[in-house]
């Protein structure tokens, strides 16, 4: 069975997309409300719970098949004001690197090695980060290519993510997990910018990694909302009528036509600071009824909750989105535990990694990629 490690695990959503044909040896969180669902959903034995600088080489056992990292993002966007791989919390994706690094000088690298971060990593910095990750993953020995992956081929949600993988370069890799050309599904126009700027070095051990096109039914935005959510209340009328009045003319159209359509209609609605026709800032509630919803993000760093709008005819209904709807959104099963707490199992769902992406990837990636390798080793023995 193939193993692997699992920086800024969260919640283990890597975990639950790589599911049981992978076994977890190492896995480190620094947030003790994650970690303590990590614990509660897959046990503690292999979980370090601090800081991933604290972490020290002797901790991670043997030599795992995969290394992924999903490192804090916050520096890379928006709420961290752009700061980048220099950030505070981004920036932590050098103490990750330190630590294969040292794998690397004991003989000891992992086969593969995964990043996941915002779609702005391609831009952040005028492009630098992703220069500098991708050029640390060569100068380590590793062959890399990197994919945006929508979470809205698998569920209904708009989540485009960055990924970067990269393999040993003592790898063979197998012909059909490759192209000679990007892949308009999997390759889009910012990553090819973002690629023409890496040196002639880095470009020679860049891989253009061909996955298929997701062939599973992506679950409708009704199917995740609950009947009887916890941990939410139903606005009250005047909240909802409150909502609608902040909704620009544009906002308002889709409203009217939702209340037209035949049956249920179910939206998802931000609130978000625009600038009026005054040049005024005023918040506006922007809502979408194109059955997918915006991407969760955390409450932390001035983002807003995202919000469900229920429209039954001329009834409108309106509440927050529930923690299990958000987990839905991600892809865990219901029969995975969440936090007590609103803001807890919102949040752990919101800096999560989409479950059936990683199943993906594990599936037409990782897995063939490490079979290819030990059926090989086989034949040499």
């Amino acid at each position: 069975m193939p193993t692997f490690y699992e920086f800024f695990a969260g919640g283990g959503m890597a975990r639950a997309g790589l599911g049981d044909g992978w076994r977890c040896t190492f896995a480190n969180d620094f947030d003790a409300t994650k970690a303590s669902i990590y614990r509660e959903n897959w046990g503690g034995e292999h979980l370090f719970e601090g800081d991933v600088a604290k972490i020290e080489v002797e901790q991670l056992p043997g030599e795992a098949d995969l290394a992924w990292a999903s490192f804090p993002c916050q520096d890379l966007s928006l709420a961290g004001c752009y700061r980048g791989l220099e950030g505070e919390r981004s920036g932590t994706f050098w103490a990750f690197w330190e630590l294969i690094r040292n794998l690397a000088r004991e003989d000891r690298a992992p086969k593969i090695v995964t990043i996941e971060n915002v779609y702005g990593i391609l831009t952040s910095n005028d492009g630098l980060d992703f220069k500098a990750i991708a050029t640390a993953f060569a100068d380590a020995g590793y062959s890399v290519g990197a994919m945006v992956i929508d979470a809205c081929h698998f569920l209904p949600q708009s989540r485009p993510r960055f990924f970067l993988v990269g393999a040993r370069k003592n790898l063979a890799i197998p012909v059909h997990l490759q192209s000679d050309t990007p892949h308009t599904l999997w390759h889009p126009p910012r990553l090819l910018e973002a690629y023409s700027r890496l040196s002639d070095r880095v470009k020679r051990q860049w891989i253009w990694w061909d996955l298929p096109a997701p062939s599973a039914e992506v679950p409708t935005l009704v199917s995740i909302v609950e009947d009887q959510p916890m941990l939410v209340e139903w606005h009250t009328p005047a909240e909802t009528r409150q909502l609608l009045a902040m909704m620009s003319a544009k906002n308002a159209a889709k409203m009217r036509l939702a209340q037209e359509a035949p049956g249920r209609q179910v939206g998802t609605l931000y609130k978000r600071m625009r600038v009026d026709e005054d040049g005024k800032k005023v918040q506006r509630a922007e809502v979408r009824f194109d059955k997918i919803a915006g991407c969760l993000r955390t409450p932390s760093g001035g983002s807003s909750r995202q919000t469900l709008v229920i429209v039954d005819g001329q009834r409108v209904r309106s509440r927050l989105l529930s923690p299990r709807e958000a987990a839905r959104l991600m892809g865990l099963p219901d029969t995975y535990n969440l936090p007590q707490k609103y803001n807890d199992g919102y949040k752990l769902a919101g800096d999560g990694v989409v479950v059936p992406i990683v199943a993906h990837l594990g599936r037409h990636l990782f897995g063939p990629l490490v079979r290819a390798n030990a059926e090989a080793v086989l034949q040499a023995v």
